[in-house]
């Protein structure tokens, strides 16, 4: 039984080693982890990942519904991906640093021949590269420089998105309509002058949208098409589609942050699944299944500006390290799979399988919850119904009885990262025995609160 003493005496006996090495990671790395969204209570080294599991450094094991934040849609260290990186050493594959080459034309060919609104792509080596080149090449275009973000969106870590992902209520205050919510910065340092220039939003919010593009010159509207970093929160019907007809009516340009929705909604992302051609994309993560890659692509007159003989409007995109050789094997690896097995039809099974157990343990159980889908990927809400916005999230769902939810299956070996409303992440590696033991820790839980 998984009282809360037992659960005390476990985090104990199984820790004790970690905390040893956490100590010296401290001394060393400034925060003591590299990358501080990885800094969540319980602490756990892992150190090494299998298909659908988790391995500690205490010999454990858990059934990951993290990821990695997302990345790994096949499954960790999935062996034909991994036969194509090895392959791609062997043959001798290098950084040149100079022309181009066969794999990185391969890449782009794919990308373009399977994502209908991409004629051109740049490689970068993240999602936060990506949205920023998007922005500057927006602005390059437009002659703009103010643009509009999503209210508990996340698009990356440079100054102009660095905003509070899911700041309190009191942060935030009242709903605002027709109107813009205040910068909560997510880092120090970032300028006065950057801050005036974004103008934050509720998603699924026309009104407030087509205020902010009759009020400031808006360069670009960055938006996920489905809100991932705040648990699903899905478009209301036909928000995308205005959304992209405001942005042509007022000269701004509509990017899809496809960063995480993008092939684990579907081989075309999101707007694959509504039909819908925004004027930039950027994806990332499961694009090449946990090695770091990210593309920014779209509209071929868009896209000129990188290469434009026009030094006044040429954008500059540049990295040593931008469609690595390995990273680019594994994408292209990691592509062609997806477009010829049967993962998604898989994944469906996995989603709505765990889905479904889950509503009826918490209704079993008297406990009122939503669960929002999107393909692999959900969110179990604490709350009466799906959220529209993140607003909605911070008035409705229980964020305390969340993190307990997250954390006591923790010590169960179901792996979600404790913090509130972060997306759980099914794998093609995933099985019905790894989801029938994720609903009996669930009923452990129940049972014992």
């Amino acid at each position: 039984m998984y009282t809360k003493k037992n659960i005390i005496v476990y985090i104990y006996k199984n820790m004790k080693e970690s905390n040893e090495l956490i100590k010296k990671a401290e001394q060393y790395i400034a925060g003591g982890v590299v990358s501080l969204n990885r800094k969540v209570t319980p602490h756990i080294v892992f150190e090494r990942g299998e298909g659908s599991k988790l391995y500690d450094d205490q010999g454990n094991s858990f059934i990951d519904y993290h990821a990695a934040f997302a990345p790994h849609l096949l499954g960790h260290n999935y062996e034909p991906v991994n036969r194509a990186v090895a392959k791609a050493m062997k043959e001798s594959w290098s950084l040149f640093g100079s022309g181009t080459n066969h794999w990185e034309q391969e890449l782009s060919e794919l990308l373009c021949t399977t994502i209908e609104s991409l004629d051109q792509v740049q490689i970068t080596n993240t999602g936060s590269e990506a949205t920023a080149h998007a922005i500057r090449v927006s602005r390059a275009y437009t002659g703009r420089d103010h643009i509009v973000l999503m209210l508990g969106g996340y698009n990356g870590w440079h100054n102009e998105v660095a905003r509070a992902v899911m700041p309190s209520l009191e942060q935030v205050g009242e709903r605002r309509v027709k109107d813009e919510y205040p910068f909560i910065p997510l880092s120090a340092g970032i300028p006065e002058s950057t801050k005036r220039k974004i103008h934050i939003i509720n998603f699924n919010d026309l009104e407030s949208l087509e205020a902010m593009l009759k009020k400031y010159p808006i360069a670009c509207v960055l938006t996920e098409p489905a809100l991932q970093n705040i648990g699903v929160v899905h478009p209301q019907t036909d928000y995308l589609n205005q959304m992209i007809k405001l942005c042509e009516a007022y000269g701004t340009i509509c990017i899809f942050d496809e960063v995480k929705t993008g092939f684990r909604t579907g081989i075309q992302g999101y707007q694959g699944l509504e039909g819908l051609k925004p004027h930039l994309s950027v994806f990332g993560k499961a694009i090449a299944n946990g090695y770091p890659l990210g593309v920014i692509g779209g509209k071929k007159e868009i896209m000129e500006l990188f290469y434009t003989n026009d030094i006044a409007k040429r954008v500059l995109i540049a990295g040593t390290y931008n469609a690595h050789p390995f990273n680019t094997a594994a994408a292209i690896a990691t592509i062609k799979i997806l477009k010829n097995e049967n993962v998604y039809e898989h994944l469906e099974q996995m989603g709505s399988y765990l889905k479904k157990g889950l509503l009826d343990l918490f209704k079993e159980f008297g406990i009122q919850v939503s669960i929002a889908r999107n393909g692999s990927a959900s969110c179990v809400y604490f709350m009466d119904h799906l959220p529209v916005d993140l607003h909605d999230i911070l008035e409705n769902n229980d964020i305390a009885f969340d993190r307990t939810f997250r954390t006591e299956l923790i010590h169960q070996g179901i792996y979600q990262i404790p913090i509130p409303c972060k997306q759980a992440s099914i794998s093609y590696a995933h099985t019905q025995k790894d989801l029938d033991l994720t609903l009996e820790a669930t009923r452990n839980f129940l049972k014992n609160i």
